[in-house]
């Protein structure tokens, strides 16, 4: 518990990486294998993952969120892509994974699909995709704690146009949308801000204890 203390009190948000320096094919493994287990409302994950390392690709990007540098320098940036309004479809590809996984029968999920669907059918599009964001973040937090125990730094970012990330990447096509980005690489010994210290609020002021 104290190592996962330490990891969490080590890391920030890194505004300059070394982009001499890159994350290993055996942390980036465990970084997927991770973010893939983080919880998920109802375990539906609705939404892509795309893993950027094409420089040209991401010099494109970069412009879309405001010229920040930690975009083409680190080691890859994770982009979180919502499935836009969610439906039956993938509800239905969710309850036959869970059978073949699971080795039971797709008429013994009845009651859990039409649970799913009852949710996600009360929703309008804006819910589904708010809803769906939700779920991105929880991914997002899982990517950046499990970063931080591999001791390798992860900027979480939201400062960008979506809707030109979405064009430059072609995710319309795909009924994809972006929901948030992370920069994920080693921080520069340039970088002061590593050497602030952590700012939170007190245990008194955070927790209400009833």
């Amino acid at each position: 518990m104290t190592e996962l203390l330490n990891s969490l009190n080590w890391r920030y948000a890194t505004k300059k990486y070394d982009a001499s320096k890159k994350v290993s094919a055996e942390d980036l493994k465990t970084l997927k294998e991770a973010t893939k287990l983080s919880v998920s409302s109802m375990g539906l994950q609705p939404y892509k993952i795309l893993i950027i390392e094409n420089p040209e690709l991401r010099a494109k990007l970069q412009p879309a969120a405001y010229g920040q540098s930690a975009i083409t320098e680190a080691s890859q940036l994770f982009v979180f892509a919502i499935e836009k309004n969610i439906g039956e479809k993938q509800i239905e590809k969710y309850i036959q994974n869970i059978s073949e996984t699971r080795g039971i029968p797709v008429e013994s999920l009845d009651g859990f699909s039409g649970m799913i669907k009852g949710f996600v059918g009360s929703l309008d599009e804006n819910g589904k995709d708010n809803w769906a964001k939700k779920q991105a973040y929880l991914a997002l937090s899982t990517l950046i704690n499990t970063a931080s125990f591999l001791k390798i730094d992860a900027t979480p970012m939201e400062g960008f146009s979506a809707e030109q990330f979405d064009e430059i990447l072609g995710l319309d096509k795909l009924g994809l949308s972006t929901a948030v980005i992370a920069a994920v690489g080693y921080r520069h010994e340039e970088d002061a801000t590593q050497h602030y210290k952590k700012v939170r609020k007190s245990n008194e002021e955070l927790f209400i204890n009833l």
